[in-house]
């Protein structure tokens, strides 16, 4: 027979016969999981499996097997616990035969007869997931349902029957725990022997699962863990499911029937290239009816009710790590019905400043005494620029556009747009534009040059402009 991951009981007693009740477990006979759960952590391809059974001691010296054949199971991470009659029951040595160089032998000493539940713990690799969602938006784009789905994929050599699913949302510094455990700096992580490596690795990763999570009872137990340079969240998908191995298994993990939504227009070059987009915005916390957790990375398909008993693809794109509270942000495109145009309207040159025979002497155009000879120079000066961001609104609906600029150099921008500072080159406003209307938001821009410059930042001053 095949034996993967199999855990097999002998009841040797010298000389006599082998007697053993239903429960028993002798060489032919594989004991069945009660339980199994799986921890998956994507970026360290690692998953942590715990799992449970029944087995019947006979008192004395009983030898139990464990099996990794044709599996990624990695044997050094291989646990064993009593769950009930921990006082009665101990493991008295841990064997690896070299003639079997995929199995290890313990020695369980056992001070009664009867049943007793063990939970054997190891790490595995080969197991991967991936998350996408699937957003519905109504027809007045107030409210979306959002569902979330995630694929399993077993490629560990293992089948997994009713398992419990856990997945690792988030970051986990495993070089800086692996660093402690070693006593090395990070640098020299990379340095440590293979087995010495795997070592520590799933002893910082048994340590990362929050050490009552790895040894925790209750198997649906969430936790938000927060600990050094690693912030991650323990997301539980509710129920069993089979993992067979080579199959991939697609398991439904959240479902938020009405989520708010509010839509706004951006200019954002850095971000979405020069182009007006629109944006589904959405919140991940409890008044969203989200909240619970946070979203992992995964693509979001987006479509909208066409009041015709249909939907229509909207996009589709990939999100990073949403934390609690975080916003989600959809970028939908540019919108056909709203046009968008930066149109300048004025330019002028002003405050000249002359330099005077190459020395450090300069005159302001129009003071009493500045002489244009030969040797005089513009030095410096003020451009002036009015432009309106003109916007075409021809839905049937308010909008609200985002405009985000960027200003090299000393420049003040003028604006009664109430405009604020996203950094110190960059200007930003928002406003909103009436249902088919066009509406232009003016400003100006000051950018001082040459000797008029002084610093590279811009400048916030509220004025009204006129065209």
């Amino acid at each position: 027979m095949r034996f993967k991951s199999t855990l097999l009981f002998a009841a040797m007693l010298l000389g006599l016969p082998l007697i053993v009740s239903a429960r028993n477990i002798d060489l032919s006979t594989v004991p069945k999981r009660d339980t199994v759960q799986l921890t998956i952590y994507n970026s360290e391809d690692l998953t942590l499996v715990r799992e449970t059974r029944s087995v019947t001691f006979k008192k004395g010296v009983n030898p139990l097997q464990f099996s990794w054949a044709n599996t990624l199971i990695d044997p050094t991470s291989v646990q064993l616990r009593f769950l009930s009659s921990p006082e009665k029951l101990d493991v008295l040595d841990t064997t690896f035969p070299h003639d079997k160089p995929q199995m290890l032998f313990w020695n369980v000493q056992s001070d009664f007869d009867g049943e007793a539940t063990i939970e054997i713990t190891y790490f595995t690799s080969g197991i991967t997931w991936s998350a996408d969602y699937l957003v519905v938006a109504g027809k007045d784009e107030k409210e979306v349902a959002l569902d979330g789905f995630v694929r399993v994929t077993n490629h560990s050599g293992e089948e997994y029957e009713d398992a419990h699913v856990r997945l690792v949302v988030g970051t986990i510094n495993l070089v800086q725990k692996i660093a402690e455990l070693a006593g090395v700096s990070i640098d020299h992580v990379k340095d440590l022997p293979q087995r010495d490596l795997y070592r520590f690795k799933n002893e910082a990763a048994a340590t990362a699962f929050g050490g009552g999570a790895f040894f925790a009872n209750k198997l649906d137990e969430k936790q938000i863990v927060k600990e050094g340079l690693s912030e991650y969240f323990i997301f539980s998908i509710e129920g069993t499911e089979t993992i067979p191995n080579g199959w991939s298994k697609r398991l439904r993990a959240l479902d938020a029937g009405a989520v708010p939504v509010t839509i706004q227009y951006r200019y954002r070059p850095q971000e979405y290239g020069e182009r007006l987009v629109r944006m589904y915005l959405m919140k991940n916390d409890k008044a969203s009816g989200l909240g619970a957790s946070p979203l992992p990375d995964g693509t979001v398909r987006v479509f909208r009710d066409n009041q015709r008993g249909g939907l229509s693809f909207l996009t589709a794109q990939s999100i990073k790590y949403v934390p609690i509270g975080d916003k989600i942000e959809l970028n939908l495109g540019p919108d056909p019905n709203v046009l968008f145009e930066l149109v300048k309207l004025l330019a002028f040159r002003d405050d000249i400043w002359m330099q005077v025979n190459g020395a450090s002497v300069f005159r302001k155009v129009g003071q009493p005494g500045l002489q244009i000879e030969a040797n005089t120079s513009v030095a410096g000066w003020d451009d002036h620029e009015i432009f309106s961001q003109r916007v075409r609104n021809y839905t049937a609906r308010p909008i609200e556009v985002e405009v985000r600029r960027g200003f090299p150099g000393d420049v003040v921008f003028r604006s009664g747009l109430k405009p604020v500072q996203h950094d110190y080159q960059t200007v930003q406003f928002t406003a909103p534009i009436d249902a088919g209307k066009k509406t232009d938001l003016l400003f100006e821009i000051v950018r001082s040059q040459g000797h008029n410059a002084k610093q590279n930042n811009v400048t916030l001053e509220d004025a009204q402009i006129k065209p």
